[in-house]
């Protein structure tokens, strides 16, 4: 008998020795929306580890990294070798979001407008301050927005970057939040506008509902000391200014297209068919320069302070329901060509 109890009490010792303590911590301890929180598992053995994050996330990793998605308080449940007996809970109080910012796009190319808005989570109305950073000393963006400190900036990047860096700094309720970002920047090929004036040529590439401001461009030389607006070959016929002066008196310059002349007179900028009939004037400033894109179907010309465009005209008595627009605000522009 007394070595039965003897052998009782060294299986309850063996037993107590081999208990498993589950317990676990975490990190950060005040952790936010969308910041990364590592959960130890501070546990003395076991084999098999079941967490559940309280908001339907789970996870077998003996001590995983999770994120939550929403601030609020969730029960964190750790359960080791599957067995009841062997668990642990815990609340986690997850608060405001970590402010970023986001893109208005996937894709970046130069010279097309982006913008970037901060997102920040402020349900008890702090006053928050933006602060946009452009690390770089090289200038490879340039920032169309009115400040810099709004909660959304608008920039176009002006040369193709790996990396283009992007910062913001939030500052709410006295803390602030430091958020850097980078972005791939591609030199796509496009369509594009050259310009001449006293200062020199320009080239503007044209993006949907934004060409971008000119920029000086050596290249663009060729195509502007071609002749302009006073010859043309269309339909295999040739166009000479001084042969149409005799339907169109004042003729200064014109293209031909969609059998169509668009011409530029002493007194604005016109359109009619080609024998003359069914004109309608466009423009009643004086045109230094224009010309007609077939590509992207449409009219540019040059007023003294700025160049606009148009869509070509379509209907058969040359009415147009578009207004001109102006693209710019280039001064003093004497030619204008197309690159496509």
């Amino acid at each position: 008998m007394k070595r039965i109890v003897i052998a009782l009490l060294s299986c309850f010792a063996l037993m107590a020795c081999n208990k498993i303590e589950v317990d676990f911590s975490y990190s950060p301890t005040e952790p936010r929306a969308g910041q990364a929180v590592t959960f130890s598992n501070l546990s003395n053995g076991g084999e098999d580890w079941a967490w559940n994050f309280g908001d339907g996330g789970t996870s077998t990793t003996k001590s995983p990294v999770y994120t939550y998605k929403n601030p609020g308080t969730y029960v964190v449940t750790l359960k080791v070798d599957g067995k009841s007996s062997l668990t642990r809970t815990q609340e986690i109080t997850v608060y405001d979001t970590i402010p970023t910012f986001v893109a208005s796009d996937t894709v970046f190319s130069i010279f097309r407008d982006y913008t970037f808005t901060a997102n920040v989570y402020n349900p008890y109305s702090y006053t928050v301050t933006y602060e946009w950073v452009l690390p770089l000393n090289t200038p490879y963006a340039t920032v169309t927005s009115s400040s810099m400190n709004g909660a959304s900036l608008t920039l176009y990047f002006t040369r193709a970057m790996t990396e283009a860096p992007i910062w913001l700094n939030v500052i709410m309720n006295g803390d602030t939040t430091h958020i850097e970002k980078t972005f791939s920047v591609a030199d796509r090929q496009t369509n594009s506008v050259l310009f001449r004036n006293a200062q020199g040529d320009y080239r503007q590439r044209i993006f949907g509902q934004r060409a971008e401001q000119a920029y000086p461009d050596q290249s663009a030389s060729p195509l502007l000391d071609a002749v302009q607006d006073t010859a043309q070959t269309y339909n295999g016929k040739d166009f000479r200014l001084s042969e149409l002066q005799t339907i169109f008196p004042e003729l200064r310059g014109f293209r031909i297209a969609n059998r169509k002349i668009y011409y530029r007179t002493t007194n604005g900028l016109w359109v009619a068919l080609l024998d003359g009939t069914c004109p309608v004037q466009i423009e009643t400033a004086d045109c230094s320069a224009m010309m007609v894109d077939l590509v992207d179907n449409r009219l540019y010309w040059a007023v003294a302070n700025e160049v606009r465009y148009m869509p070509l005209i379509g209907s058969d008595n040359n009415q147009f329901v578009t207004e001109p627009k102006a693209i710019n605000t280039l001064e003093g522009v004497t030619k204008i060509a197309v690159d496509n």
